[in-house]
């Protein structure tokens, strides 16, 4: 599986440089991005952009993402996607799931936004 990693201080940029995210490549994708994870890591964007079909077991390493990432108040964040796996993410209604955004910058500012919205949690929280 080809893909480009860029880890910045609030979030790592996880760049998807394949075509076709299907049962070919959705494990090493579920391994990537629970190492990302494990690492440290509660932030994560995966820029699909490249990505032009995606089949479920695709969708089902993403939720594997999404839910590692959400459990410790992070964000899992989906950026550019391509007509078809947008399609694919309405009909299946996961687009109610997954925070699904246009582009990279879109997505991290949505990620500021999370993490401005879980300080103000936990300040009520005090």
């Amino acid at each position: 599986m080809k893909y480009a990693v860029d880890k910045k201080e609030q979030f790592v940029l996880f760049t998807l440089l394949e075509e076709k995210l299907d049962s070919t490549l959705s494990p090493q994708l579920k391994s990537e991005l629970l190492t990302v994870h494990a690492e440290g890591y509660k932030n994560l964007i995966l820029d699909m952009a490249r990505v032009k079909y995606a089949d479920s077991s695709g969708l089902s390493a993403l939720l594997v993402g999404n839910r590692a990432f959400g459990e410790e108040g992070g964000v899992f964040v989906l950026s550019s996607l391509q007509e078809h796996v947008l399609k694919l993410m309405r009909i299946s209604m996961l687009d109610k799931v997954f925070k699904v955004v246009e582009d990279n910058e879109a997505a991290a500012e949505a990620v500021f936004i999370h993490e401005i919205e879980q300080g103000a949690e936990k300040d009520e929280e005090e």
